[in-house]
């Protein structure tokens, strides 16, 4: 290509002196348009396109099955049909972990003393349990 040709005149064959004028005239400034229209220029160049910077931390989300108190008790025939519980001297011994149940919670009543068995309960459920002449047990 001839550089001289157009040199003298006022927009060396750039249309009018307002064509050049900006970034559009370039498809953007900087990375603009690497994964669109710019995309071989990207590639060629080595540059990454799509979200970078600052990732927000994630919420962990922990899956813990819960059960209340008044489902337990409302359940004692059938967890000692199955095997999940037993009644010794009048207390009625429940497996909490062995139903997959992590945390035992406190709403509703008790009725009759138990014992039972999670990782966790709630400050009511303990407080329900232990009014009814139950224990907690930690596992």
């Amino acid at each position: 290509m001839n550089i001289k040709k157009f040199r003298g005149s006022r927009t060396c064959g750039g249309g009018t002196h307002k064509n050049r004028r900006g970034a559009g005239n370039r498809g953007g400034r900087g990375k603009c348009g690497a994964g669109k229209h710019h995309a071989t220029r990207a590639l060629l160049r080595g540059y990454t396109y799509g979200k970078h910077g600052f990732t927000r931390p994630q919420k962990i989300i922990v899956d813990t099955k819960t059960i209340n108190i008044s489902e337990l008790d409302s359940r004692i025939s059938e967890l000692m049909h199955t095997g999940f519980a037993e009644e010794k001297d009048g207390v009625v011994h429940i497996d909490a972990s062995g139903l997959g149940v992590h945390k035992v919670l406190g709403a509703g009543r008790v009725n009759r003393a138990m014992a039972v068995s999670a990782q966790a309960f709630s400050a009511t459920a303990v407080e329900k349990i232990e009014n009814a002449g139950g224990t907690v047990i930690h596992t």
